[in-house]
């Protein structure tokens, strides 16, 4: 049996202005001019299982929100999350109720706000790593080749090779690093045998509840509590006094950087985590002048920039290499070079109280 899991409750904060704590970019038409990226990502695995089996785990106030875009989606499968509390407690819950709902399935879990831009390339690595994972308790993660140095990704270090499965050829993790700096960046890149981490995981709901079980007991606790509520009355007022009590941390730092049944299939089907705004000059065609531009326009000398206006003519002279953003209340001017740190900004207008435009 095969399900899919897509996590849906991040807020986008490095898309900000555009997206927002009511709306953040998985529900923002940003790859497609009539989808969702949302839309998109559960549009992208309809070839791989049926509506019943794909499940949403998301913050409580984005629930109507998947409803209305997703009208086919049976409601029961949107997991709410009552906090934040990062990947680990999200997919701990999400797969207690899947796996009681369909025991020992195959799982995949996708970000909802990515592109692929090779979905049959993409839907015969999923199915090579169903297959991988059926024959014990392995974990398999897709790994990008890196095309430049990354500051906001996590990475993967190639083992050996473990095998091949249908085609692709899977390696052993031998090591995780997080978001390193620039300098180790540059060396991973000049590196053959290191892969972004894409945050795409497969694995059966019997194993990763096993995993949890061992690695994050106080989780799996506290999921055992939920489990023994479910279908009663107070089911709900349990998931949220326990969810609460759970640790925020991710999955990657929670059981994958610990467990040695870690495993990667090197992938290329045109990957896009859409993780800033800089990101846009990947996904669209730019202009002569590698613009890409999203609104009203008119520009003498414009270079190498990103425009995008809702409501508002932009004009422009002499500017290159920048990020101008127009919402309906802020205005954001960047340097591309800098698009990673929009996410600081946010927290900055958070410190100054600024609530109203977060």
């Amino acid at each position: 049996m095969k399900t899919v899991l897509i996590m849906a409750g991040g807020e986008g904060t490095r898309f900000w202005p555009l997206s927002r704590k009511s709306k953040p970019k998985q529900f923002l038409k940003l790859a497609d001019d009539e989808k969702t990226m949302l839309q998109l990502t559960v549009e992208r695995v309809m070839e791989l299982v049926d509506i019943n089996k794909i499940f949403i785990a998301t913050n409580g106030r984005y629930i109507n929100r998947i409803i209305e875009q997703l009208p086919a989606l049976p409601e029961e499968n949107i997991i709410e999350e009552p906090y934040k509390r990062n990947t680990a407690p999200s997919i701990a819950l999400s797969s207690l109720y899947i796996n009681r709902k369909y025991p020992d399935s195959t799982m995949t879990i996708l970000p909802s706000d990515h592109i692929i831009k090779d979905n049959n390339k993409f839907l015969g690595v999923l199915d090579s790593a169903m297959a991988f994972v059926q024959k014990g308790t392995n974990i398999v993660t897709l790994g990008i080749k890196p095309d430049h140095p990354e500051t906001g990704y996590g990475y993967i270090k190639l083992g050996t090779k473990a095998g091949t499965s249908e085609g692709n050829d899977i390696f052993k993790v031998k090591e995780f690093t997080e978001k390193p700096d620039l300098k180790t960046a540059n060396i991973f890149f000049e590196g053959d045998n290191y892969y972004w981490n894409s945050g795409m995981f497969i694995w059966k709901s019997s194993t990763i509840l096993k995993k949890i079980e061992k690695y994050l007991p106080k989780i799996y606790n506290s999921i055992n509590k939920i489990s023994k509520s479910i279908g009663e009355d107070n089911e709900k007022d349990i998931i949220k006094e326990e969810f609460k009590k759970m640790d925020s941390i991710s999955i990657d730092y929670g059981i994958l950087e610990k467990d040695n049944e870690i495993f990667t299939i090197p992938v290329d089907f045109g990957w896009n985590d859409v993780g800033s705004w800089a990101a846009l000059s990947e996904m669209k065609e730019g202009s002569c002048e590698d613009n890409v531009i999203k609104a009203d326009h008119l520009g003498i000398n414009t270079k190498r920039s990103i425009i995008y206006s809702q409501d508002k003519l932009i004009t422009t002279i002499g500017i290159d290499n920048l990020i101008i953003v127009n919402t309906e209340d802020v205005v954001l001017v960047c340097n591309k070079d800098n698009a990673q740190d929009v996410k600081k900004l946010r927290e900055f207008l958070k410190k100054k109280g600024l609530h109203k435009y977060l």
